[in-house]
C-alpha cells in the first residue's frame, strides 16, 4: 500500500470524525425505525398496485403520465452505484466519479404525490466505498440516508411516501464524506407531480410535450505544480488532494450532465417550434442561475415546488444549492438556443452550458433583420 494511499485513509478517517454527531443519530434513527415497524399504519401498502420503472439516462426521462391514473401506487426503482473513471472535458481531464446508474447526474425519477417510492439501492462488491442516499423529498431518517448505508456487496430497499409535490434533489451522504461524494457526481433528482398534473397557479392545466433533465455539477480536480490536471489510480488516491481543492470553494469545472459539451453539438437537446418543454434543473451543491438565451421561462418554479404558483415570463431564475427547479417554455422560433448558468464565467469558461436545437418555420413578426450588417 502506497504512502499516498495511507495518507488518504488517515484523511478519510479524520473526515469521518466530523460526523461524530451524525453517526450516533444514524444508529438511533435506524433502531427507532425497526422498533416502529407496524406501530403506525395509515395505508395498507401491501394492497396497493405496484409499478416497476426502467430508468433512463439523463437528459431523457422515463415514460410517465402527467396526471395520476387511479389512486396511489408503489413505484419501484432500482439504482446501482457505480464508481467509475470519467473524462470531463476536451483536454482529457479525468475524474473518479461516484454515480447512481453510471451517469452524472443519476436518472430522474417521476412519481405522483401520495405515491410510495420503493427504491432498491445496490452497492456492488466491485466498488470500494460505502454509500447511501438522502432524498430531499422524503420525511425522516436523514432523508433515508440513515437507513440506506450500504458497504460494497450490500443491497438495501427503502420505501417512503411522496407527500410533497415538486422536483427535489437526492444525493449520497455517507458520514464524514458527504461533500466528496456529492461533488464526485453522486446526485440526481426526483419529480413528484401533483395528482391532477401541473397548473399555472390559477387552475389552468399546464402540459408538456417533452421533459429534459439537466444536472449541474461542480468538480474539483487537483493540479500539479505546472497547473496541469492530475490523474490518479483510484478515488482513494485522489481524496486528500481533492479535499484541498474542495476547501477553496473554487470549482475547476462547472458542467451540465457530467462533462463540458455533454449537451451541446451532436448532443444538443431537440425540440420543434410549438413544442412545450419542461426543463428540470438540479444543483446539489452550489447556487445557479439558469437562462435560456433567445427564450424565456414561461412558467418557472425556481425552487421546484408545485404547490407554489409559478413565476411567469422569466429571463433568468435562481436555484439555490441543494435544490431542483423546473421551467416550462413553448419554443416559438427555430435555431440554436444556448441554455446556460448566467454566471457567464461559469458558462463560457468552466462549462455550464447546453444547447437546444429547434426546428420549424421562422416567424418574421417575432424577429427580422431590417438591414443586414454592412459598411456605411
Amino acid at each position: 500500500m502506497s504512502e499516498q494511499f495511507q495518507m488518504t485513509r488517515r484523511s478519510m478517517l479524520a473526515g469521518a470524525a466530523i460526523a461524530g454527531a451524525v453517526t450516533p443519530l444514524i444508529g438511533a434513527v435506524a433502531a427507532h425505525a425497526e422498533e416502529a415497524v407496524g406501530q403506525i399504519t395509515h395505508v395498507d401498502v401491501a394492497s396497493l398496485p405496484r409499478v416497476k420503472i426502467d430508468l433512463v439516462k439523463p437528459p431523457f426521462v422515463h415514460a410517465h403520465t402527467q396526471k395520476a391514473e387511479g389512486g396511489p401506487k408503489v413505484v419501484e426503482f432500482t439504482l446501482t452505484i457505480e464508481e467509475k473513471k470519467i473524462v470531463i472535458d476536451e483536454r482529457g481531464t479525468e475524474l473518479h466519479a461516484m454515480t447512481f446508474n453510471g451517469s452524472v447526474p443519476g436518472p430522474l425519477m417521476v412519481v405522483h404525490q401520495d405515491d410510495y417510492v420503493e427504491l432498491t439501492l445496490i452497492n456492488p462488491d466491485t466498488n470500494t466505498l460505502q454509500h447511501n442516499i438522502d432524498f430531499h423529498s422524503a420525511t425522516g431518517a436523514l432523508g433515508g440516508g440513515a437507513l440506506t448505508v450500504v458497504n460494497p456487496g450490500d443491497t438495501t430497499v427503502l420505501r417512503f411516501k411522496a407527500t410533497k409535490a415538486g422536483v427535489f434533489v437526492h444525493h449520497c451522504a455517507p458520514p464524514g464524506m458527504v461533500p466528496w461524494h456529492v461533488t464526485s457526481g453522486m446526485n440526481g433528482a426526483i419529480m413528484v407531480l401533483p395528482r391532477e398534473g401541473l397548473t399555472d397557479g390559477k387552475g389552468k392545466p399546464i402540459t408538456y410535450d417533452k421533459v429534459y433533465y439537466v444536472g449541474e455539477q461542480d468538480f474539483y480536480v487537483p493540479r500539479d505544480a505546472n497547473g496541469n490536471f492530475k490523474k490518479y489510480e483510484s478515488a482513494g488516491d485522489a481524496y486528500a488532494d481533492t479535499l484541498e481543492v474542495m476547501r477553496t470553494l473554487t470549482p475547476t469545472h462547472i458542467v451540465f450532465n457530467g462533462a463540458v459539451g455533454a449537451l451541446t453539438g451532436d448532443n444538443a437537446l431537440k425540440a420543434t417550434v410549438g413544442e412545450k418543454v419542461l426543463i428540470v434543473h438540479s444543483q446539489a451543491n452550489r447556487d445557479t442561475r439558469p437562462h435560456l438565451i433567445g427564450g424565456h421561462g414561461d412558467y418557472v418554479w425556481a425552487t421546484g415546488k408545485f404547490r407554489n404558483p409559478p413565476d411567469v415570463d422569466q429571463e433568468t431564475w435562481f436555484i439555490p444549492g441543494g435544490t431542483a427547479g423546473a421551467a416550462f417554455y413553448t419554443f416559438e422560433q427555430p435555431g440554436i438556443y444556448a441554455y446556460v448558468n448566467h454566471n457567464l464565467i461559469e458558462a463560457f469558461e468552466l462549462g455550464a452550458a447546453a444547447h437546444f436545437a429547434v426546428t420549424g418555420e421562422w416567424n418574421d413578426d417575432l424577429m427580422t433583420s431590417v438591414r443586414a450588417p454592412s459598411g456605411t
